[in-house]
């Protein structure tokens, strides 16, 4: 399996690992519970290098970054990032990705880590002319997330963290080493992902632990990443979004941008759209005792009407929760519905997403 620039860390730190798309990787330090009310209360760090890295190149990266992606690069200037996602002409889904916009002829992605060679002959093979680059040895990557982030980051870095909105980015130095700064993250908390030479991350992942102290930060595995997007309802590749759903039916519609004249697609979901969708994804809530896993029937009157993506027992909420899709005709909250669990039809309802919003 590969393993990333801080698997000794990782180590001293008693993480467990488990196989994540070929990658070791930590899943947890001390306990998920633990490491994801951290991130919720002051902040964790996770260990994100597995996560690739694709940059485009030359006079037609731009053109070539906005037929590939559903969402307008064109409302970005140098130094902003945006969520979007590579879609099929099926309008399937390739990826959800990072999108970074450094120049006219500089954009990077920054795409699963399951999907790296997946999502680069995706890219080469519609390049347009573009120059085409798999990056991904040449980055290490930190994610700190949790309301004391910024706090934490602005002792070890000169760039003026307080001047850099959300979805937006800077380069400079951290603890001396250059890095690249997104004010991004996949927790529902702000946070910042620091991109950085392999052969720095273990000085900047040392430095954020000590610069974190005072606030209780804790190192945060993979199990705490997953509760963490769950309470915020972000889809996760391979759970929520696939080769077969849209970005329409996962409720990514804001972030495909119609107005755009062309983009691989475009057609598929617009008709889509146009005729209505057949399934949608929602958000449950068990009423009854049990957990729903990725897998699981969800059932209505006596028959099966969809699938749990993914399901967990919220640490912050306390209750069980899951997604998945149901015939959209279910899809309206508070939609009483079960899922079959081990056989047995535990009660469910339909619930607003997100689960979980941090309260300004």
């Amino acid at each position: 399996m590969n393993r990333t620039p801080l698997y000794a860390a990782h180590q001293e730190l008693g993480a467990r690992f488990v196989d994540f798309g070929g990658w070791e990787m930590p899943v947890q330090y001390t306990s998920i519970i633990d490491e994801h009310q951290a991130v919720r209360q002051h902040a964790g760090l996770f260990d994100v290098s597995h996560m690739g890295e694709i940059e485009l190149r030359g006079p037609y990266a731009l053109a070539t970054a906005q037929e590939l992606t559903v969402n307008d690069l064109g409302r970005l200037q140098d130094g902003q990032a945006q969520y979007s996602l590579l879609c099929r002409p099926s309008g399937g889904v390739v990826d959800d990705v990072m999108v970074h916009r450094m120049s006219a002829e500089r954009v990077l992605l920054c795409v699963n880590a399951a999907n790296t060679d997946k999502d680069f002959a995706w890219i080469t093979e519609h390049r347009h002319g573009a120059q085409v680059i798999n990056r991904s040895a040449e980055f290490a990557l930190l994610a700190l997330q949790g309301p004391r982030a910024t706090e934490i980051l602005a002792s070890l870095t000169p760039l003026p963290l307080l001047q850099i909105p959300p979805f937006a980015f800077g380069e400079g130095p951290v603890r001396g080493r250059e890095a690249l700064v997104a004010h991004t993250g996949y927790t529902g908390e702000d946070g910042w992902e620091i991109y950085c030479a392999p052969p720095d991350a273990r000085t900047l992942w040392d430095a954020l632990l000590e610069a974190g102290r005072r606030f209780d930060i804790r190192p945060a595995g993979l199990g705490a990443r997953d509760t963490l997007r769950l309470e915020r309802a972000l889809p996760l590749y391979g759970h929520e979004l696939t080769d077969e759903t849209t970005p329409l039916e996962a409720g990514l519609g804001w972030a495909v941008r119609f107005t755009k004249p062309s983009f691989i697609g475009r057609d598929a979901m617009l008709q889509q759209r146009e005729r209505g969708l057949t399934r949608c994804l929602v958000g449950l809530e068990m009423t009854e005792p049990g957990i729903p896993r990725q897998g699981y029937r969800i059932v209505h009157d006596g028959c099966a009407v969809g699938a749990v993506t993914s399901g967990t027992k919220s640490p912050t909420l306390g209750k069980a929760i899951g997604l998945g899709y149901v015939a959209s005709t279910l899809g309206a909250v508070g939609t009483q519905l079960g899922v079959d669990i081990r056989g047995r039809v535990i009660g469910a309802r339909v619930v607003q997403r997100p689960f979980y919003k941090r309260e300004c």
